[in-house]
């Protein structure tokens, strides 16, 4: 008994040291990005578009070709059932539908949490066992300014950006299946897309990707500065921060569905 409630003890405090860390940091980050560079301190614009580029057009190929796939792969799901009630044409209804507000933000995050998220976290964490963010600290130089403002901005600009071509290519990919193995005229199938499609569609998948943007880049930081123990501590945490972003991803991404669904 004693053993079960210590480690839920352990737990418990562990979760919570976590938590206000966590809120400390989305604190100074928002102190550094909105309250100080009205004071004069600065924004360290050139290093956020050269990680804009990294985070989004860097991302751009492997995000495009998964979500033109994934578009090609639910015309020709759906029109295996479909074609039983002569009702290929609504796979521009499905198609468009779950790309701009479940797949095509839910894709381009995964993906840019495995691209771009463990790559703050590995940048950070080495810094941090090769006393780099001392080093900072002693020239002078906010971490949170100079590290995690510039890759902040960054990813709330490139997510959504990224998401909004995601949504367009996962389209054509259901577009091209559609006409080529199913036999869909193309006028037909834009017809419908535009249909079915309502501005709460794109204004569900944009407010999706906003938010992820936030869980992958501060659960980046968050791991990296938790790196501990030299190179292994650096692959420990990245892999740890992999996981824990796409478990929070999905955690946002079924409380903004519920919401949206029930409003």
């Amino acid at each position: 008994m004693s053993a079960v409630l210590g480690y839920t003890g352990r737990v418990t405090l562990n979760s919570l040291y976590a938590l206000s860390t966590v809120c400390v940091l989305m604190v100074e980050t928002a102190n550094w990005m909105l309250v100080q560079p009205l004071r004069g301190k600065g924004l360290r614009l050139r290093s956020a578009v050269e990680h804009f580029v990294e985070f989004g057009v860097g991302s751009l190929p492997i995000v495009g070709m998964i979500c033109f796939l994934i578009g090609v792969i639910m015309a020709m799901q759906s029109a295996y059932t479909l074609k039983a009630w002569g009702a290929t044409i609504f796979i521009a209804n499905l198609v468009g539908v779950a790309a701009l507000r479940e797949l095509a933000p839910l894709m381009t995050a995964i993906l840019i949490t495995g691209r771009n998220g463990s790559a703050i976290t590995a940048e950070i964490g080495t810094m941090k066992v090769s006393e780099e963010i001392d080093a900072l600290r002693v020239m002078g130089l906010n971490p949170i300014k100079y590290l995690v403002v510039p890759k902040f901005l960054a990813m709330l600009l490139a997510v959504p950006c990224v998401t909004l071509l995601a949504m367009i290519i996962m389209i054509l990919g259901g577009f091209t299946a559609a006409v080529l193995f199913v036999g869909i005229d193309p006028k037909a199938y834009f017809d419908q897309t535009a249909r079915a499609l309502v501005g709460k569609d794109l204004l569900t998948g944009v407010v999706k990707s906003f938010f992820f943007a936030i869980v992958i880049c501060w659960v980046g930081v968050y791991r990296g500065f938790q790196v501990e123990g030299g190179a292994e501590g650096v692959g420990r945490q990245t892999t740890s921060s992999v996981v824990t972003s796409i478990f929070i991803i999905i955690l946002v991404d079924l409380m903004w569905t519920a919401l949206f669904y029930f409003g």
